[in-house]
């Protein structure tokens, strides 16, 4: 074992990713050459100690990726190739997939072994025996060639179950080699947390060689695993990020590091990186091009984010009665939400946020509850558009100046016999004293409508060409009421330094993509004023 310490400070469990491989075998999960450089750029900045950049064997793409790796400046991150021991009654300086890891140039080589009888026998077809002289040459071979030489043990405790003095024999034989890491891997996530420790408490006895666990998550207990393990001595933890893999994918490295060092107190990222993590998260997943789970624990946008007026209230008088952490500590911030479920706490919490005054508004705060709960009835959805929300509370409390006025808007819709559809919109606004009449073309009527009200509004107002629509979602509320349903839309808007959601509600969806159209803009040039 040969990387323990990230600058002067000895970490106590190392963190080994494997996004770019396990993590890519997730369904709808397909990196490129740029997204796995990105992607391993940024783990080394979070400060993971191991980057498992693929599987160079497999494909041309992967064996690219150690080549441009070799340049890349990643800390005190080790980039590791992924391949399996040697086939069966083939010699290693042979086997095609052990020597392209040898010509990746990767100074850590990941090697995978079938440590059940049952895989030994019917998937790779070959005797107990070959199988062990399988993974003992691979290992010394690589070892002779000077590199680090992590064994994965796959299948490792569904083969103790069913033949563990077989298993047990296996990593005694790859630990005899000279293997550096004996990860134990669950890999078809089907084991108990009780069975993991008891499993790992029996190798300790046998192995002195140092234990990592690699835990998949179909139960749902790889984060819980993999800590069970550690709290039984494994000293590496192998994990995606966001839980990315194959069927119900990887243990969760977001969940993972700061339950290690929030909750049992072990250090795995140099100091001060673990306010980097929520970042990270967010960053892969774009890249990704995943929905991030917004419950996702620690990370997720709604895991410190509070609705309930009792919760609110507490967290007024302490944080601590309803957050069992400082999300500051991973990068996260807290939420209040207002909706519905609101009362009189939520709200002036918010205020609070905007370095709103209500202390005076007692009677006015109360009637704007009310108000909010009935546009929720309407169909408004505050909590997912807090941009929106600011903009009620400030034109409430009379901190808020209109910066246009709508006096007239057209849409026109042509389709010709081609087929083709082309929509236009004319927009007279006025701002202060002067009125502008624009005309632009679109898509479609909310992409016509956007263009000319930007263009109506950038010779006063130029920062609108600064933001972009990123998203844009309608719900229809009633769906009984067919083509009349009310319906709500939903518009992320964003430039180079925020995000921010806005909302509108209508039976006619051009006018409520003009609402969140309107307070998306309205927003963005309220922020460059205050």
């Amino acid at each position: 074992m040969e990387v323990r310490c990230v600058g002067n400070k000895q970490l106590d469990v190392l963190i080994y990713d494997t996004t770019l491989r396990d993590g890519a075998q997730g369904e709808g999960i397909s990196f490129s050459l740029d997204d796995k450089i990105k992607i391993a750029q940024k783990l080394a900045w979070l400060g993971v100690s191991y980057i498992e950049g693929g599987w160079p064997g497999s494909n041309p793409k992967d064996l690219e990726f150690f080549k441009l790796a070799r340049r890349l400046d990643l800390n005190h991150t080790r980039v590791a190739a992924f391949g399996s021991t040697r086939k069966p009654n083939t010699p290693v300086s042979r086997d095609g997939n052990v020597q392209a890891l040898l010509e990746s140039g990767a100074r850590t080589i990941t090697l995978v072994g079938k440590t059940w009888d049952f895989h030994v026998l019917r998937a790779l077809e070959t005797t107990l025996e070959e199988n062990l002289s399988m993974i003992r040459e691979t290992i010394s071979y690589f070892k002779d060639q000077g590199r680090e030489v992590i064994f994965d043990a796959e299948h490792f405790f569904d083969g103790c179950k069913h033949n563990r003095d077989y298993t047990l024999q296996i990593v005694e034989t790859a630990a005899q080699a000279g293997a550096d890491w004996l990860i134990l891997c669950d890999t078809n996530g089907g084991s108990m947390s009780w069975e993991i420790g008891d499993i790992i408490r029996q190798v300790k006895k046998q192995v002195k060689t140092p234990l990592g666990i690699h835990a998949h998550n179909d139960c749902g207990c790889a984060v819980s695993n993999s800590l069970v393990a550690v709290k039984e001595g494994c000293t590496q933890v192998q994990g995606t990020v966001n839980g990315y893999g194959e069927r119900c994918g990887n243990s969760d490295i977001c969940s993972l590091i700061p339950n290690l060092e929030l909750k049992m107190g072990l250090s795995c990222l140099p100091a001060g990186n673990l306010k980097n993590l929520s970042e990270a998260a967010h960053y892969v997943g774009e890249i990704a091009n995943m929905p991030h789970y917004s419950n996702q624990p620690f990370v997720g946008h709604g895991a410190f984010a509070h609705k309930g007026g009792i919760h609110v209230s507490a967290l007024l008088k302490d944080p601590l009665t309803y957050e069992h952490i400082d999300p500051e500590k991973v990068g996260n911030h807290r939420r209040v939400l207002v909706s519905e479920l609101s009362g009189l706490s939520n709200l002036l919490y918010k205020a609070r946020e905007l370095n709103i005054d209500v202390n005076s508004y007692d009677a006015e705060t109360r009637r704007l509850i009310k108000e909010i709960k009935e546009l929720e009835n309407q169909g408004f959805q505050f909590e997912g558009a807090d941009a929106s929300l600011e903009l009620f509370l400030r034109k409430a409390f009379a901190q808020y100046d209109e910066f246009f006025q709508l006096k007239n808007l057209k849409i026109i819709l042509e389709k010709n016999e081609e087929d083709d559809i082309t929509a236009e919109a004319m927009i007279k606004v006025q701002i202060g004293d002067h009125t502008f009449h624009t005309a632009a073309e679109g898509d479609g009527p909310v992409n016509a409508l956007d263009n000319s009200l930007r263009k109506a509004l950038n010779e006063v107002y130029p920062e609108v060409a600064e933001m972009h629509l990123s998203d844009y979602k309608v719900r229809v509320l009633d769906g009984k009421n067919g083509t009349a349903a009310k319906v709500r839309v939903l518009i992320d808007s964003a430039n180079q330094s925020d995000k921010w959601s806005t909302v509108g509600v209508s039976e006619n969806i051009i006018e409520a993509s003009w609402q969140a159209l309107v307070d998306s803009i309205n927003y963005l040039l309220l922020k460059k004023r205050l």
